[in-house]
């Protein structure tokens, strides 16, 4: 991945020193700026004491098309009416009906961090329907951003500690008892919550909200002012998709993979099992892989004409990598036999509260290793 970001940036210098003898959008622009780009990058007006941002007539076209007012909006529209009942269902029946075993402190972290990041999803509806304009203030931008991304890496996170927690059931049953307590599954619960949180930290502490000059438009993180020190988010998105999702992503292929050798020996039995554990691998590698590849090469590039193309397919990656957030509760609550018997009981019959832990159907994983979904 570094190679690729390494020649991108070396193909898009060789087309800027091509085109240096033509005329250039940024020649409108205030002078004194940096090539790097945050966001896309836009030049400071101060008008009446308002700072103000400027950017191409071509880029700000893009950001007004009918993939951001129309598209966009109506991928998170549908994420949030899925997930939403999906994960709250989920999260109420691991608090209420399960019992407190490592699988259910895992699986109720994982609900959580789902249902807060759909949580955050009507005001980037309604930001993009409105065709980019914020109106919900500074404080608010902020804390949309942070927590936009910062529970999406700690769902990927929450993956792969649920995924090492199964490679540790299956593959090592016994000997792995005596650090598969829900004491321990908590505090690396809150280890995951700590590193999100510390991960996104800058983006809440910088100011993302803009007014875009002449527009009457007040953008939200999609348009932000060049710096000099543009240079540290580069590396800082380097970082953050390094270690909350590249490494994440490789402990969980070795984990599952080996999950999958075990199962496998089993034969047929246990041949649902095995496509479930390569469907999780599957489900993030497509839901995710996109949006950060498409980052890591918009912060890299220094091709001004390409900042609102690469922006606008990253903008689009993210709003389909929101949809893993819907996968996660089928994936992992619903296929268990005595999760789908306890929500039919209780909500078409009422039942009264049991405490029984949730159990995989017997075609599914063996009697011993009923714990590790």
């Amino acid at each position: 991945l570094w190679i690729v970001v390494k020649a991108w940036q070396r193909n898009c210098s060789l087309d800027s020193q091509i085109s240096t003898s033509e005329p250039s959008e940024q020649a409108t622009m205030a002078p004194g700026v940096t090539p790097c780009p945050r966001a896309i990058p836009g030049d400071k007006a101060t008008v009446n004491n308002v700072t103000y941002l400027l950017i191409p007539e071509a880029t700000r076209a893009q950001l007004g098309s009918a993939v951001t007012v129309r598209l966009l909006p109506g991928l998170y529209s549908l994420v949030f009416a899925l997930g939403l009942p999906a994960n709250a269902l989920a999260l109420w029946v691991l608090a209420t009906r399960a019992e407190r075993r490592t699988p259910t402190v895992f699986l109720m972290n994982l609900a959580a961090a789902d249902l807060l990041l759909v949580s955050v999803l009507p005001f980037k509806i309604s930001y993009y329907f409105l065709g980019n304009h914020w109106p919900f203030g500074e404080a608010l931008c902020r804390l949309t951003t942070a927590l936009f991304y910062g529970n999406m890496y700690c769902s990927v996170l929450l993956l792969t500690c649920i995924s090492a927690d199964r490679y540790l059931a299956v593959a090592h049953p016994f000997s792995s008892r005596a650090f598969r307590s829900p004491a321990l599954a908590a505090a690396a619960c809150a280890a995951v919550w700590v590193c999100s949180a510390a991960l996104t930290l800058p983006l809440a502490l910088q100011r993302q909200s803009y007014p875009l000059l002449g527009t009457g438009l007040t953008l939200c993180h999609d348009v932000l002012p060049r710096h000099e020190d543009d240079g540290f988010y580069f590396h800082y998105f380097v970082a953050l998709i390094a270690g909350a999702f590249l490494l994440p992503l490789v402990l969980l292929v070795l984990s599952s993979g080996a999950v999958l050798r075990v199962l496998l020996r089993g034969g047929r039995r246990y041949s649902h099992a095995a496509k479930l554990t390569a469907l999780v691998v599957l489900t993030l590698v497509v839901f995710y892989a996109p949006s950060n590849v498409l980052l890591l090469l918009h912060y890299s590039s220094p091709c001004s004409k390409l900042h609102g193309r690469l922006y606008l397919g990253y903008m689009v990656s993210l709003a389909l990598s929101t949809c893993n957030s819907c996968a996660d509760p089928f994936v992992y609550y619903y296929v268990s036999e005595d999760f789908r018997e306890k929500v039919r009981r209780r909500v078409f019959r009422g039942s009264k509260k049991t405490t029984t832990s949730l159990k995989t159907s017997k075609e599914t994983l063996p009697r011993s290793k009923l714990s590790v979904v």
